[in-house]
């Protein structure tokens, strides 16, 4: 079972039908122990960085997730939710995330060209390295982004990449823990290929 976890914040219903499309069994929940006796985990996001990591610890969900993940339990991150993984977030001042992949998340404004629009919004071909999660992908494959951030990391947690006016971070993994700055549930056929992947995940394989 993957429990999508709730914490106040995030795409709910439409990453649990996505699921339930690829014929996966997932449960909302907020409630720890189900947490812990999921078989793998997602965690979700939209909205300001402050506030859903202000959710995440007022719950006391930040350490059921790190420590779900000390285990070696798979957690993928979704949009704000990927954002969430890393060290720290700059939007609107400097804020602490989970620290679960080093580097942290930076407004796009300082690294795409002058007259671009902020958020990026729309589809955009992947630049993918080769992973677990990308298996069921063909060349070129097109997912959907709402975002004004994105995460600068070292280059090896990077496993794909989106060019809007620059190469912005569009999935990361560091072992067990993943994350999709795009919208996998929002992506169509190639967001439930994603989806169909990651719920075939196992530990072993992701080192």
């Amino acid at each position: 079972m993957i429990a999508i976890v709730d914490y106040g914040v995030g795409n709910l219903f439409s990453l649990g039908c996505s699921f339930s499309a690829v014929g996966a069994e997932a449960t909302v929940t907020s409630n720890p122990a189900v947490i812990r006796n999921a078989g793998k985990l997602v965690l979700p996001g939209v909205g300001a960085f402050k506030d859903a990591a202000d959710k995440l610890k007022s719950s006391g969900l930040d350490l059921v997730l790190k420590e779900e993940c000390a285990k070696g339990k798979i957690l993928l991150g979704v949009c704000l939710g990927m954002q969430l993984l890393f060290d720290r977030s700059y939007e609107y001042g400097e804020w602490e995330g989970l620290s679960l992949i080093p580097g942290e998340i930076r407004p796009i404004s300082e690294r795409i060209p002058e007259g671009l629009k902020i958020p990026h919004m729309g589809w955009n071909a992947l630049s993918l390295k080769e992973h677990p999660l990308f298996k069921y992908l063909g060349d070129p494959s097109y997912v959907y982004f709402v975002h004004s951030y994105s995460a600068v990391c070292p280059e090896e947690y990077v496993i794909a990449s989106a060019e809007y006016g620059a190469e912005l971070t569009a999935a990361v993994a560091r072992g067990n823990v993943l994350g999709c700055q795009f919208h996998p549930e929002k992506s169509g056929e190639t967001g439930l290929a994603i989806l169909r992947a990651f719920c075939e995940l196992k530990e072993g394989e992701l080192c």
